[in-house]
């Protein structure tokens, strides 16, 4: 899951980054209603973290942009010290998923943001599978039958991806993108370390699910016989 924070103020910022970083979420951390804008125009997020009293405008505007585009549709949730049921409303009728008024636990953000990706239409909800693989998209537990799979952040994270698009080729930029935020430097064997370790864990397991290194492309997760080609 990757996530796009724009909270201008700096502590509550790196605070809420943090907690979720920690929980295996990327997140891409801003400050400006530009720098939102133009992280949006580059990456895919799953969903916003939005403050609306930015210091170069109103957060309302830039949910007004996205809602406006009927080919974009990016889940929504304001967190802003404006609790009036006014703003609230205002906020939730220019198509905010929902409205968390600060100051807020970090642990009701985090079940905020699962409650609002398991609403019809979105991705991000239940749990997914390949063969004899499965990843609980929520509490990040993966295993390999009835075993558990012990996996660090990137790791559940590259799982994550390849079984969202099991049988699929999923290309190595798209990787890159998902399992790393901007400020993260990303080596040139970054991804390939990471497929490396998953595979190693899945097959001391006795896994049957294989990931498939397509070269020069990607990597693709199935049952089939592991082949490199």
């Amino acid at each position: 899951m990757k996530v796009l924070l724009v909270e201008d103020n700096i502590e509550l910022r790196e605070m809420i980054a943090a907690h979720l970083d920690g929980c295996g979420i990327t997140v891409d951390a801003l400050a400006t209603a530009e720098e939102a804008s133009e992280a949006l125009s580059l990456a895919t997020y799953d969903i916003l973290l939005l403050d609306l009293g930015l210091p170069d405008g109103d957060g309302l505007d830039l949910i007004g942009c996205i809602a406006a585009r009927p080919d974009f549709h990016l889940p929504i949730i304001v967190i802003t010290a404006r609790d009036a049921l006014s703003s609230r409303i205002e906020g939730l009728n220019a198509g905010a998923d929902d409205y968390l008024v600060k100051p807020f636990d970090l642990a009701e953000l985090q079940a905020r943001i699962h409650a609002v990706l398991r609403r019809p239409g979105e991705r991000k909800s239940g749990t997914l599978g390949c063969g004899d693989v499965t990843l609980d998209i929520a509490s990040r537990a993966a295993f390999v039958g009835d075993q558990p799979l012990d996996l660090a952040r990137r790791e559940a994270a590259m799982l994550e991806e390849l079984l969202r698009a099991a049988g699929r080729i999923v290309v190595r930029d798209v990787l890159e993108e998902r399992l790393y935020s901007f400020n993260e430097p990303v080596t040139p064997n970054a991804i390939e370390a990471v497929v490396s370790r998953l595979r190693r864990k899945l097959e001391l397991l006795g896994s049957t699910t294989r990931i498939q290194t397509k070269r020069g492309i990607g990597y693709r997760i199935g049952i089939e016989p592991d082949q490199t080609t």
